[in-house]
């Protein structure tokens, strides 16, 4: 129901198992917003933060080492896509569910990160209680996404075919992680690095990404996405 104030799929609410306090993982490059979410999440009952990084890479080698039951990452991780870790956690086979957070709630973001196989999506306006009943429904197998986003709206009513047109939507996933990067001011050796692929690959997204916005600019992509809300401009 639009303006539900929960948007789940089970409906279960006690942290599971019983027998022992869920683990979680914690990665955001920002210090006190790590060390405020872990203190958040270790004061409801029944879960644990066992560890906090800072970087991409560390927490998909902490998921790997420590398999926690579920991993909090944030969006805009510097050194590797969000997506990414998601990915690689799903084809290692690792039992860690996985979790973005982020103060976007645009469409392609959110539909993004749930495609790739995350859990869910929290935004970082979340109240207490959203964060743990977001954490019973990742450990008992649910799917969680903060109720401010309106989640019917991210697949469409039934019959329409106007929101479909709308330009960013033709976008593929390896696309949107170009342009997302790209408004951000990264170059494309670097964004490369992010979305392990070569220069040329990435070369190749931006220009059919262009294409299919018509923007043919740097510049025109930030505006384009400041406009959207799909900007996060990072001061320098």
């Amino acid at each position: 129901m639009p303006g539900s104030a929960t948007q789940t799929i089970t409906t279960t609410f006690s942290p599971t198992p019983a027998s022992r306090r869920a683990e979680i993982l914690i990665a955001d490059e920002l210090t006190l917003m790590r060390e405020g979410l872990s203190a958040l999440c270790n004061s409801i009952a029944g879960y644990t933060v066992v560890s906090q990084v800072g970087t991409a890479t560390a927490a998909l080698a902490e998921i790997q080492r420590l398999q926690p039951d579920v991993a909090l990452l944030d969006w805009n991780l510097a050194d590797l896509a969000a997506t990414e870790v998601i990915r690689r956690v799903r084809e290692l086979g690792l039992r860690t569910r996985c979790a973005v957070f982020s103060q976007r709630k645009d469409k392609k973001t959110v539909l993004e990160a749930l495609r790739t196989g995350a859990c869910g999506f929290l935004l970082k306006t979340s109240t207490y209680d959203q964060m743990a009943e977001a954490l019973t429904q990742f450990v008992n197998g649910g799917i969680y996404v903060s109720p401010q986003i309106e989640v019917m709206s991210l697949f469409g009513e039934p019959g329409s075919r106007n929101q479909v047109e709308d330009p960013i939507e033709t976008l593929s996933s390896r696309e949107y992680q170009v342009f997302t990067l790209l408004v951000e001011g990264i170059r494309a050796k670097e964004i490369a690095a992010r979305l392990q692929l070569s220069p040329k690959t990435v070369d190749t997204y931006r220009s059919s990404l262009m294409r299919k916005l018509d923007i043919h600019d740097v510049a025109g992509l930030v505006k384009f996405a400041i406009k959207r809300d799909l900007a996060d401009l990072k001061a320098s």
